[in-house]
C-alpha cells in the first residue's frame, strides 16, 4: 500500500476507472474535458479530467443550483476562486466548492495544468457536449445561449463585479 502526504492509498471505487483512451474528450476552444464518469443518470458521483492551457478562456464565474465541485490538481498551476477565496492550486492541492456558491478557475501560468474534478451529484458529460456545441460554434460565443444551457443544468453566471 502506497503512502501519499501521510496518507494510505484507499480504493474507494469498486471498479477501474477507464484506461486514458478510453476516456471521452470534449474540446471547449482550448480546454479539454475528458469525462471519466458520468453519474448524471443516476443522481450520483460523476468524475473527469480538466486541462487547461496557459492563458486560455474559461467559463465565467458560476454558481451551481445542484452540484457541489471539488477540484484537484494533477500538474501544472491552477487559480481557483471559491467565493471571495482565491489560491494558486498545484500537485496534490484541492479546493470544494459547496452548492450556490460562486467560483471560478483560470491558468495565468506558463505551465498547462491538468485537474480532477469531482462533482455530486453529476452535471453530465452531456453540459459539457452543449456548451462545447455554443463555444466551438465559430466567432465570439453566444452569451445569451451560454445562459440558456447553462440554466438549464441549474448554473447561474455570477453577476460582474462592481470594480
Amino acid at each position: 500500500m502506497r503512502k501519499y502526504r501521510g496518507l494510505h492509498q484507499v480504493r474507494v471505487f469498486p471498479f477501474a476507472f477507464p484506461r486514458k483512451s478510453l476516456v471521452r474528450s470534449i474540446f471547449m476552444g482550448w480546454n479539454d474535458f475528458g469525462y471519466i464518469l458520468d453519474g448524471s443518470t443516476t443522481s450520483s458521483l460523476g468524475i473527469f479530467e480538466l486541462t487547461v492551457p496557459s492563458g486560455s478562456n474559461v467559463p465565467p464565474p458560476h454558481s451551481h443550483a445542484r452540484n457541489e465541485e471539488c477540484v484537484y490538481v494533477l500538474e501544472g498551476k491552477l487559480r481557483y476562486t471559491v467565493g471571495a477565496t482565491s489560491r494558486d492550486l498545484g500537485p496534490g492541492e484541492a479546493m470544494q466548492t459547496p452548492k450556490g456558491t460562486v467560483h471560478a478557475f483560470s491558468n495565468p501560468f506558463d505551465i498547462v495544468a491538468r485537474a480532477l474534478i469531482v462533482q455530486s451529484p453529476d452535471i453530465g458529460e452531456q453540459y459539457f457536449k452543449d456548451i462545447a456545441s455554443v463555444v466551438n460554434a465559430g466567432g465570439p460565443p453566444d452569451k445569451a445561449a451560454l445562459v440558456a444551457v447553462m440554466s438549464r443544468y441549474g448554473l447561474t453566471p455570477a453577476a460582474p463585479s462592481a470594480a
